[in-house]
């Protein structure tokens, strides 16, 4: 999940390392700040742990971009990376989708006032469940990584050991959605990167794996929910004005 804003020079994104205790199950923290704004979401193929209006929410893996309003009270949030959360959780990532649910109506037992890091750090010290959990950490981000570099889900499955059709189910389970649409995904998230980087259209499209441009615009419009050109200048002007690392937030 990323993150974009309503306003342009009056919200501010920042990226954090990850802290180190978790630094293999954490891409970064986060935090939105400023004037109360709508805060635009982009799909990126990650799930949030974060604090929103005084409550801790699981932000499950989104299949297109959603706006978020925001009172003026800073959100803060640690981004896993894809397929995680759900192992930490015991939750199947499907039942996650597109959707934001408070931490207390998932588990129970939790102590109360105590930071993301430490209730990361909780979640992280359970015991996975095989239904979330079917891979190691580090068979996990070979799945990741070979799916976001555009190969096959038979050819994935094959890599590891299984059928296409286990690969299908536990891809659902994991990831919240099947290898097909997290690949669609993350090949946008891969573009979003490159258009923030100021590349042109083109090569965005080439580098990013797209068939052509127009296929670029079409996978923009209908994951980001603006044309290419909004998310450009979005992305430009956030990156003047709130500092944000390239391609991690873009201004609605």
């Amino acid at each position: 999940m990323s993150w974009g804003t309503g306003s342009l020079a009056t919200v501010g994104y920042r990226e954090f390392p990850p802290p180190t205790a978790l630094g293999d199950l954490v891409e970064c923290a986060w935090v939105v700040d400023g004037p109360p704004e709508a805060v635009r979401v982009l799909p990126d193929g990650c799930m949030d742990l974060m604090r929103l209006d005084g409550r801790i929410v699981v932000a499950g893996p989104d299949t297109t971009a959603s706006v978020t309003p925001r009172d003026g009270e800073p959100f803060v949030g640690l981004r896993f990376h894809p397929g995680v959360l759900p192992r930490m959780l015991g939750v199947p990532a499907s039942e996650l989708r597109n959707d934001r649910v408070a931490l207390t109506d998932l588990r129970s037992g939790l102590p109360r006032r105590r930071t993301l890091t430490e209730l990361a750090a909780a979640l992280a010290s359970n015991e996975p469940r095989p239904e979330t959990a079917p891979w190691s950490l580090s068979l996990l981000g070979h799945v990741t990584r070979s799916l976001a570099a555009g190969s096959g889900v038979a050819h994935v499955a094959r890599d590891i050991g299984w059928s296409p059709r286990t690969m299908q189910r536990q891809c659902t389970s994991v990831y919240g959605y099947g290898p097909a649409t997290l690949r669609r995904i993350l090949r946008f998230r891969r573009a979003v990167l490159l258009i923030g980087d100021g590349l042109p259209s083109t090569e965005v499209a080439a580098r990013a794996g797209y068939a052509d441009q127009p296929h670029l615009h079409r996978e923009v419009r209908d994951l980001a929910g603006v044309p290419l050109a909004s998310l450009r200048q979005e992305s430009n002007s956030a990156n003047r004005s709130t500092q944000l690392p390239s391609g991690s937030a873009t201004v609605a």
